[in-house]
């Protein structure tokens, strides 16, 4: 079997190749390392590529499949972590020139967990510094492309990730979200990834650490190129961790076909998310007919309150991190990217959270989230587009309002309300716009209903036919 061949089958394929050993963990590594050290120069996915390291786990997990030993559900697959998770010995800049002497001396619970389900670590995948732009770039590992269009961003921040995942350099892994940094990486890039719950997956051991009022704002989730593989990743890292202030001991719960076919999925109308492009409304559309196809009945809801939502989470997202991002960067500036220096420019631009008003959109968030939840009683599962548009060309991003096709505040917003709410959502591939480029769908549910958007998503992967993989 050729190198492409192996890169790009689905992590559970590899895993039963594995296992029925037609294929070694130290040819899949092999495989994935030198794809990776090809598509480096072109894509910049990773951070740090761990080849002697990956491939000496590689050893040890045939030596165990040779001798007879019970592999785990992901043994010999290789997977990449964003670099703002902690990986045992591997440094963790997070895209910073002021962190780049931190390297953590253990791995972040869910890397413990995914090591021991069998997955082989190939390194860590590149971001924005701090995680804080929706493209990937930096002033120490520099700028990663999409692999559908060397000219454009792979989205940000789990930029590195993404491109990583849809290339075949890596067969999954893990991103974090604090306002789409999963999602639009995923439909930018042609991939599926999954924001949780905030607490559903354990947020320990990721820069910016958990804690505070942001606590519920971040996530982080699983990303790979099909949906049964990010369900099998959100499966094994899934799980209570005491480093987490969200922390949830929500067991795994399996829906049946008949229950999953008998749920109502709403078409989401907003007027205060924005004007998706036209391609991007027909790859929703899409999407609806493969549900109805099998049964599903569809049908537009219209939420009321999301530019109350909207507004909420810049307060925190914006006006309250970047009030600590620049306390944490005085004197320093000069070692700043680009991005950071214009975020926190603009960010200056309005007046600062007083205590009473952060305290004050503290309890406005959750009445929101309650009005949010209220009206998705009955429709408890949404489509919407993840962004305006397809992937933007590099350097196009910014955080002005008004600012073109590059506009985060625009045309990032189907994205932002579910971190402000609290929802999980998962994205899956539709189609390519007329340049080539993919675009994706989300599939939106309520609190710790993860395992039926999946469900549904998988349902929807269904209908659409084959993943179609990058032209690089």
């Amino acid at each position: 079997m050729r190198m492409s061949d192996l890169t790009y089958l689905s992590a559970m394929q590899m895993a039963a190749m594995v296992r029925s050993k037609q294929v070694s963990p130290v040819e899949l590594v092999q495989a994935h390392l030198e794809r990776a050290a090809d598509l480096q120069p072109r894509l910049n996915a990773f951070a740090t590529l761990l080849a002697e390291g990956a491939l000496a786990a590689a050893r040890e997990a045939e030596a165990a499949v040779t001798g007879g030993r019970d592999p785990g559900p992901l043994h010999g697959v290789p997977v990449t972590i964003k670099s703002s998770l902690d990986v045992a010995n591997v440094p963790c800049a997070c895209g910073s020139a002021l962190r780049l002497t931190y390297i953590p001396s253990e791995d972040a619970p869910l890397v413990t967990r995914l090591r021991a389900a069998g997955a082989i670590v190939l390194g860590n995948t590149n971001v924005p510094e701090f995680l804080m732009a929706y493209e990937t770039d930096n002033s120490v590992h520099g700028r990663t492309s999409n692999p559908w269009n060397l000219a454009c961003t792979p989205g940000g921040s789990s930029g590195g990730e993404a491109a990583a995942i849809a290339a075949g350099c890596s067969a999954g892994g893990v991103g974090s979200d604090g306002g789409g940094s999963i999602r639009v990486p995923a439909h930018f890039s042609g991939i599926c990834g999954l924001k949780p719950t905030p607490g559903r997956i354990p947020l320990t051991g990721h820069f910016p650490s958990p804690g505070g009022a942001f606590a519920w704002l971040g996530v982080v989730g699983p990303m790979a190129r099909t949906v049964g593989d990010v369900r099998v990743l959100f499966e094994e890292i899934t799980g209570p961790d005491p480093g987490d202030p969200c922390t949830a001991p929500v067991p795994l719960r399996l829906s049946g076909p008949t229950e999953i076919r008998a749920l109502p999925v709403g078409i989401l109308e907003s007027d205060a998310l924005g004007k998706p492009s036209h391609e991007t409304n027909g790859a929703v559309q899409q999407a609806a007919r493969a549900l109805e196809q099998q049964g599903f009945p569809v049908e537009p809801v219209r939420l009321q309150g999301l530019d109350r939502a909207l507004a909420l989470w810049w307060d925190f997202f914006g006006r309250a991190v970047g009030h600590l991002l620049g306390s944490m960067v005085a004197g320093q500036e000069s070692l700043v990217s680009p991005l950071i220096r214009e975020y926190l420019a603009v960010v200056r631009e309005e007046p600062a959270l007083t205590l009473d008003q952060l305290l004050q959109a503290c309890m406005e968030r959750d009445q929101c989230r309650a009005e949010i939840l209220r009206q998705m009683e009955r429709v408890s599962v949404l489509l919407s587009p993840v962004t305006t548009g397809p992937a933007f060309p590099h350097g196009r991003g910014n955080w002005r309002l008004a600012g073109g096709a590059g506009a985060y505040r625009e045309n990032m917003r189907y994205a932002q309300w579910l971190n402000l709410a609290g929802l999980p959502g998962v994205v899956v591939p539709m189609r390519e716009s007329a340049e080539g480029l993919p675009i994706g769908i989300q599939v939106i549910g309520r609190p710790y209903e993860e395992e039926q958007i999946l469900a549904i998503a998988e349902r929807i992967e269904e209908g659409r036919g084959a993943w179609r993989q990058p032209p690089i």
